[in-house]
């Protein structure tokens, strides 16, 4: 499920990275946020019932995301309660790159995978983008939306691609 979920989040980071690069209205981009956020809250809720709270925490973060994303996008709402929540998933990205990077959790079934750790790392660097651009007044430019390309690709569709081609 990890794979195909991770196949969305690829495309909504570049689809959210294009849009903005080429000033595509807010409203319209909104759309692929939806349906990923939607897909994302199906896959981890079934993750939830079947008793995989991990892998359902986690990915419920990436759910919320592009609701919350989606709805600010289409109703026009301040980024400040967006900001604050991507900082708690930002914090809790680190925590998660380094258990599922370096640490590992037998209890989990988490055996440590460097690849992990770059690419939790590398989203706690997008999540925290919000912080400096919305609470510290920041603002980073075309920064944001080149990361969100280039992780698009990187942390989300190529790993989500070798997952379902069972090469991950």
């Amino acid at each position: 499920m990890l794979g195909a979920c991770l196949l969305f989040v690829g495309i909504v980071l570049i689809n959210n990275g294009i849009c903005t690069l080429c000033k595509v209205d807010a409203r319209s981009s909104a759309i692929m946020n939806i349906f990923t956020g939607g897909l994302s809250l199906y896959i981890n809720f079934v993750n939830l019932a079947q008793g995989n709270y991990y892998a359902a925490a986690t990915g419920l973060l990436f759910g919320f995301t592009y609701l919350f994303v989606a709805a600010n996008k289409l109703l026009n709402l301040s980024p400040l309660p967006f900001a604050w929540f991507s900082t708690f998933v930002a914090v809790n990205a680190v925590i998660f790159g380094t258990v599922e990077g370096f640490l590992g959790n037998a209890s989990l079934g988490i055996t440590a995978d460097i690849r992990w750790a770059g690419i939790w790392y590398l989203w706690a660097i997008l999540w925290g983008t919000s912080f400096v651009e919305d609470i510290m007044g920041k603002k980073l430019g075309k920064f944001v939306p080149v990361l969100q390309v280039f992780e698009g690709v990187v942390t989300a569709w190529i790993p989500g691609v070798m997952m379902l081609l069972n090469i991950w």
